[in-house]
């Protein structure tokens, strides 16, 4: 029998509310978990895309001409079309390299991409708080009896050392070193050193793999990313990002010198096996990167509520960090965080009406708890100072001790 896990083992009892909850109505900051209405700060919807009327008339429009399953076959068999190919000549644009390949998935694209550019002979140096799908790339190298190291987060003297290993080891090897960290830090929202790794090229002989999706369309004075905000774009080898955030759809590309991409195009095996992206998810990606192209409002409506979640909760004294984007983490400190994070997030959602992701112990030291918070272009102000004020209540009852009296755990028994 299946061993379920440290998580798993508790799913009969936290299914479908602290974890694969239900969020129901039209996507955006007001949906409905559990029959009730929440501001809902948990999507990664940054420009509002998802349901933005241009898009889906775009996405209705091209479903109704094409189906889902157009084109039939995987790429490099019987599923290429032009549109695909103008796809990714636009991405490559957008981001200023050479040349740009689909990914259906993110996830597995990136996964699949690290797997085909490194071979046993190679060396991988990666940033410790690298994405899963990084580290799940980086396991498939390690499969292939590949060699790797890992330095501390953002740490530039601990790349350097590494650095040092991997070229030694590689140059013994016959091989090269290839360096990966990403854009934007999911939970942290820090933001890599790329400007700082990229000078280190004058030093050292690699080449710089780096996810940013959660900078792609955030980030930069056209959106195209932390490379562009730091203005290292030529110094970035391979960009990585996916559909799945600031384009609120499903998919992603890999960009980069037109050598190595048209390698891949041959080489990717979680698009050489896999049928072709359906033809709505292109046309609506096509419409997706012209928004995000031509309505820089939409990147400035964001900023403006990012900078008022993030100024308003540093002026009533909580801690989040040291994000550098929209990503936003509020870490609440009490000596009982942990024992009664249940009934924090009950109280949150039912008495609050406040989504949010929750992260606990061991994700983040003990007695502390982190909500996380993804602002949109489609939040208001309104929502910022509701959230503000909720946040107040609860880091109240934390530090006070009201969340241990048995009347809340009666609340979360009965919530859940």
């Amino acid at each position: 029998m299946a061993n379920l896990g440290p998580l798993g083992q508790y799913s009969d009892k936290v299914h479908g509310y602290f974890a694969f909850p239900y969020l129901e109505g039209e996507i955006g900051p007001h949906m409905k978990f559990q029959g009730k209405e929440m501001l809902n700060w948990s999507l990664n919807n940054y420009l509002g895309l998802a349901n933005h009327p241009e898009v889906r008339q775009t996405d209705a429009e091209a479903a109704a001409q094409w189906g889902m399953a157009a084109p039939m076959g995987a790429r490099m068999m019987s599923g290429q079309t032009p549109y695909h190919e103008e796809l990714e000549r636009q991405l490559a644009e957008f981001v200023q390299k050479e040349d740009a390949f689909l990914l259906n998935f993110g996830y597995q694209g990136v996964m699949s991409t690290i797997e085909a550019i490194v071979d046993y002979k190679d060396v991988i140096v990666y940033d410790a708080e690298s994405h899963a799908c990084l580290i799940d790339g980086i396991r498939l190298h390690k499969a292939k009896m590949g060699k790797y190291f890992t330095f501390k987060h953002n740490d530039m003297e601990s790349l350097e050392k590494n650095l040092q290993r991997a070229t030694k080891l590689a140059d013994e090897q016959g091989g090269g070193v290839l360096v990966i960290t990403e854009g934007v830090f999911g939970m942290s929202g820090n933001i890599g050193k790329l400007d700082e790794i990229v000078a280190l090229k004058q030093k050292y002989n690699f080449r710089l793999l780096v996810d940013d999706a959660h900078g792609f369309g955030t980030m930069g004075a056209t959106g195209s990313g932390v490379a562009e905000h730091l203005g290292v774009q030529d110094g970035v080898d391979l960009h990585f990002s996916t559909f799945a955030k600031s384009m609120a759809s499903i998919g992603g590309f890999i960009a980069g010198p037109k050598a190595i991409i048209q390698y891949l195009r041959y080489n990717l095996r979680s698009q050489t096996y896999a049928k072709s992206l359906p033809m709505p998810l292109v046309i609506g990606a096509m419409k997706r990167l012209e928004l995000l192209r031509t309505r820089p409002e939409l990147r400035q409506n964001l900023w403006n509520i990012v900078n008022a979640v993030q100024k308003g909760l540093r002026s009533r004294g909580f801690d989040i960090g040291t994000t550098q984007s929209p990503v936003t983490p509020v870490f609440l400190h009490g000596e009982h965080a942990n024992s009664v994070v249940t009934q924090l997030v009950v109280d949150l959602r039912e008495n609050l009406g406040i989504f949010c992701s929750i992260v606990v112990y061991p994700v983040v030291p003990k007695g502390v708890i982190m909500l996380r918070i993804i602002p949109t272009a489609v939040h208001t102000l309104e929502d910022v100072e509701r959230t503000l004020d909720a946040f107040d209540i609860i880091q109240e009852r934390l530090t006070s001790g009201t969340y241990a009296d048995k009347g809340f755990a009666q609340v979360v028994k009965s919530a859940v």
